[in-house]
């Protein structure tokens, strides 16, 4: 044990640092489960609402689980870092022990819980879980597989959330939503390795294999990929064609990110970013009631 780890604080303190350690400012990556209710708005009823907010927290408390798991591990490494150092674990607020316990009996609590409401939903789930763990212990160093776990991450956050309700996607949908996600974890490893340039690899070490060439060469053909998947599937999706109005809304979304990665040096939490910058967040919004209003009058 460092000496980071050593004076611990009361009960009350473990609790809100439990709670940070879950890093509930995140959970917004989770909202794409909501994607099933919002496409299938005919099936817009109180079971599968609560169903799905139901989903959200337990993909919330089993990401919270992997945080644990993750931060546990690269605690050292942390403390390196200049933001992550703050963290309850590197900074040595959090006992490593405690944390760990909590999210073993959380984790084994949110998949009981999703088993019993639905084994498939459960099944995935837990591979969200294993395939994080093997994120986070080795593939998050194997350069190209690290953004492409990430990606698949928001995917089964997609399935899951037609899996609760039981309502499925078009393949269209599915690989748009791997796109888009590749395109935000580029840009994530494009803003770490600018902010750690000087030492990159002391701080995560896959970034000694990455390039800012690469990145932008790879975001490219995302973009590009994202753009015409999910013009495809406005128009194949078996819905209404007029979903191809919201191909602006995608458009400027990608470009407005790509301005904040290129000219405002952004990116490394599009979490932050989705709520920091207003021109996206009324994007998102917009889109949101485009959707919704276009399914309702059309079908």
């Amino acid at each position: 044990m460092s000496a980071a780890e050593g004076a611990y604080p009361s009960d009350i303190s473990v609790v809100r640092l439990l709670w940070s350690q879950l890093r509930p400012k995140q959970w917004t990556k989770n909202v794409l489960i909501f994607a099933a209710l919002l496409f299938t708005f005919q099936q817009f009823n109180v079971h599968n609402v609560l169903t799905t907010i139901v989903g959200f927290f337990l993909f919330c408390f089993v990401s919270g689980c992997v945080y644990i798991l993750n931060d546990f591990v690269d605690r050292e490494a942390d403390r390196n870092h200049p933001v992550k150092r703050h963290r309850p674990m590197a900074s040595g607020r959090l006992n490593p022990g405690i944390a760990i316990v909590f999210g073993a009996f959380l984790l084994l609590a949110s998949l009981g819980t999703a088993i019993a409401m639905r084994p498939l939903f459960g099944l995935i789930l837990l591979i969200y879980f294993l395939m994080n763990v093997s994120y986070s212990l080795r593939l998050k160093h194997v350069v190209i597989v690290d953004i492409m776990i990430i990606a698949a991450g928001f995917v089964l956050r997609a399935i899951g959330g037609g899996v609760i309700i039981g309502v499925s996607f078009t393949p269209w949908f599915l690989l748009c939503t791997l796109l888009l996600s590749l395109f935000l974890a580029i840009g994530k490893r494009r803003h770490e390795l600018m902010l750690l340039e000087q030492d990159k690899g002391t701080h995560r070490k896959v970034l000694e294999q990455y390039s800012f060439a690469l990145l932008d060469q790879m975001n490219g053909i995302v973009t590009t990929a994202t753009i015409m998947t999910y013009s495809l599937f406005t128009f194949t999706s078996g819905r209404t064609v007029h979903l191809m109005w919201t191909i602006p809304f995608v458009i400027f979304g990608i470009f407005r990110y790509l301005y904040l990665i290129h000219i405002e040096k952004k990116g490394g939490a599009p979490d932050r970013v989705l709520f920091e910058d207003k021109p996206i967040l009324f994007t998102v919004i917009l889109y949101g009631i485009s959707v919704v209003t276009i399914l309702a009058v059309f079908e």
